[in-house]
C-alpha cells in the first residue's frame, strides 16, 4: 500500500513539474524579449520569486532594474507597484493609514486606506534612501506578511514579494540597511553592465517606434503552485551536506583558518534555508527536478554576500566578501 501511495505521489510531482517547467520556460523567454544582456540577473530574480523570497537588486542607475520588475509583474501575472523611497517617506505612505469619515447620519468612523504595499510584487526603489523607521516597517511586513495599523491586522496579498533596489555608488543622504534587515532578502542580486553585443541590441531595439507588448506566461496562482512544488522537490544528501559545509565554513572559527580568519561575522541558519530553497528553484528554472552542487556554486555569492562581513585586517589585505565566498565555493567539489 505504501509503495502505491509513493508511486502516485511521485507521478503527481512529475506531472506538476512538467507543467511548471513549461510555464517557467515561457516566462523566461518572454522576459528575454525585453531585458537584454542580463541573463544571470533574470535567472537569479526568477529563482528568488519561485523560491518564495524577496530580492535586493544592487546596481548603478540605468541598468533596467525598474524595467525588469515591471516586466516580471506583467509576465508572471502579478499586481505590481513601485514606491520611490526618499528621506521624507513615512511608514504610513507604504502601509496605509486610517482616515476619519462622517456618514450621512453624522456618525463618525475610521476607514483603513491601503497603501502601495498591498500588491503582489512591490518594487522598493532605492530602499536605502528611506529612514530606518520606514525601512523597518517594510521589512517587518516582508517577514510577517501582514501589517498592523492602529492595532488592527491587515493581511497582505498572496503571493507577496518585494524587489528592492540600491545604488552602490551614491551613499550621501542614505541609511544603509542593518545586517538583521538585510537577512530578510533571500538573495542580493548584483546588476552589472551588459556586454558590447547586448548593449548594441539595446541601442537598436529600444530607440525605435515599436514597443514590445508582453503577455502573461503565468498567473499568480501558477506562481504559488510552482512555489509549493519547489518545496516538494527532492534534495540529495550530498547537496544537503554541501549546504551545511558551505554555510558553516563562512562563519568565524568554523571552517579552515585560511578563509574564516578573514570573517568578522557570518551567515546564520536562514542562509542555509535560503540556499536549500534557491537551489531547488534554480534547478527548476534550468529544467531539472533536483538541485546539484553546480547550483550551490552559482548561488553561493548572491545568497551569502549580504549575510557576512570581513575583518578590517582582511579588507586591508585586499580580500572582499566575493573572493572569500569564491574560495569557499571551490571546496564544493
Amino acid at each position: 500500500m505504501q509503495d502505491n501511495t509513493a508511486t502516485s505521489l511521485d507521478a503527481a510531482i512529475t506531472r506538476s513539474a512538467e507543467l511548471a517547467l513549461e510555464r517557467v520556460g515561457a516566462a523566461r523567454a518572454a522576459i528575454g524579449t525585453v531585458i537584454f544582456g542580463q541573463e544571470r540577473v533574470v535567472e537569479e530574480t526568477l529563482v528568488t520569486l519561485i523560491a518564495g523570497g524577496h530580492g535586493l537588486l544592487v546596481g548603478v542607475p540605468g541598468l533596467a532594474k525598474t524595467k525588469l520588475v515591471e516586466t516580471l509583474g506583467a509576465v508572471l501575472g502579478l499586481d505590481a507597484r513601485r514606491v520611490q523611497f526618499t528621506p521624507d517617506l513615512m511608514p504610513s505612505d507604504i502601509l496605509g493609514s486610517e482616515i476619519l469619515e462622517e456618514g450621512a447620519d453624522r456618525a463618525r468612523s475610521f476607514r483603513f486606506v491601503k497603501g502601495p504595499i498591498f500588491a503582489q510584487l512591490l518594487m522598493a526603489d532605492e530602499i536605502n534612501r528611506a529612514s530606518p523607521r520606514t525601512q523597518s516597517a517594510l521589512l517587518q511586513a516582508m517577514q510577517e506578511y501582514h501589517v498592523t495599523v492602529s492595532g488592527e491586522r491587515h493581511d497582505l496579498p498572496k503571493p507577496f514579494h518585494v524587489l528592492a533596489t540600491q545604488n552602490p555608488l551614491e551613499q550621501e543622504g542614505t541609511y544603509p540597511l542593518p545586517e538583521a534587515q538585510l537577512d530578510r532578502f533571500l538573495m542580493q542580486i548584483d546588476v552589472t553592465y551588459p556586454d558590447r553585443a547586448a548593449e548594441r541590441r539595446i541601442l537598436i531595439e529600444t530607440t525605435g517606434e515599436s514597443d514590445v507588448h508582453l503577455r502573461a506566461a503565468m498567473s499568480a496562482d501558477d506562481l504559488m503552485a510552482t512555489q509549493r512544488l519547489v518545496r516538494r522537490l527532492p534534495v540529495g544528501d550530498r547537496v544537503v551536506e554541501a549546504i551545511l559545509d558551505l554555510v558553516r565554513a563562512a562563519r568565524p572559527g568554523e571552517g579552515g583558518d585560511d578563509v574564516t580568519k578573514h570573517v568578522a561575522w557570518g551567515p546564520g541558519p536562514r542562509a542555509a534555508q535560503a540556499l536549500m530553497l534557491a537551489s531547488r528553484a534554480r534547478a527548476l528554472v534550468d529544467g531539472r527536478l533536483a538541485p546539484s552542487l553546480d547550483d550551490l556554486a552559482a548561488l553561493a555569492e548572491p545568497v551569502l554576500k549580504h549575510r557576512m562581513a570581513l575583518t578590517f585586517a582582511a579588507r586591508a589585505e585586499g580580500w572582499t566578501v566575493s573572493s572569500v565566498i569564491a574560495k569557499l565555493a571551490e571546496r564544493l567539489g
